[in-house]
């Protein structure tokens, strides 16, 4: 059994890849049961496919600004998520998770980002097993120099509206 809410993140972006059944090997050998992807690639999640660990994918950053279209993100959920999630016996984790990146100008798309993918994700009779979420890198907050501490973060003032509106959504 693995230790409860343990995970790791995994990239193929590497120049000396471990072949995916090496990874998911290790993975299991740690204890290991959670894994984030970066890309689904049909290697990498056949190598997942019974192995016991749950699998949340990331919606790569170069193609968040295309997921503004409905039918792109359907796409995207039809041959990441669907087409594995119980055919080839892989455990798709609760979420599907994508990165707000404030430097490509996504911000007058990316607060509708959640909705039109989980829409997609709805569409696919995934709506209720998976959900769409944003996790947030460190640097969307900030202290005031006055008081720099934890507890005294909040959003950075220039991406606050977009914030407001995805974490109301």
């Amino acid at each position: 059994m693995g230790i409860e809410g343990l995970g790791v993140n995994w990239g193929t972006m590497a120049n000396h890849k471990l072949p995916p059944k090496t990874v998911v090997q290790l993975l299991k050998d740690n204890g290991i049961n959670m894994v984030k992807l970066f890309d689904a690639d049909q290697s990498t999640m056949s190598a997942l496919a019974s192995s016991g660990i749950e699998v949340m994918i990331a919606i790569p950053n170069n193609q968040l600004s295309a997921m503004n279209s409905y039918a792109h993100a359907k796409g995207f959920v039809r041959h990441n998520v669907s087409r594995y999630n119980f055919d080839s016996g892989v455990t798709i984790k609760k979420e599907l998770a994508f990165y707000p990146i404030f430097s490509l100008n996504l911000a007058l798309i990316l607060p509708l980002l959640p909705q039109i993918i989980q829409n997609a994700l709805n569409e696919a009779g995934l709506g209720d097993s998976i959900k769409a979420t944003v996790p947030l890198n460190a640097d969307v907050y900030g202290s005031p120099k006055t008081n720099p501490v934890p507890s005294a973060k909040r959003f950075r003032p220039d991406i606050l509206p977009q914030m407001t509106q995805i974490s109301s959504s």
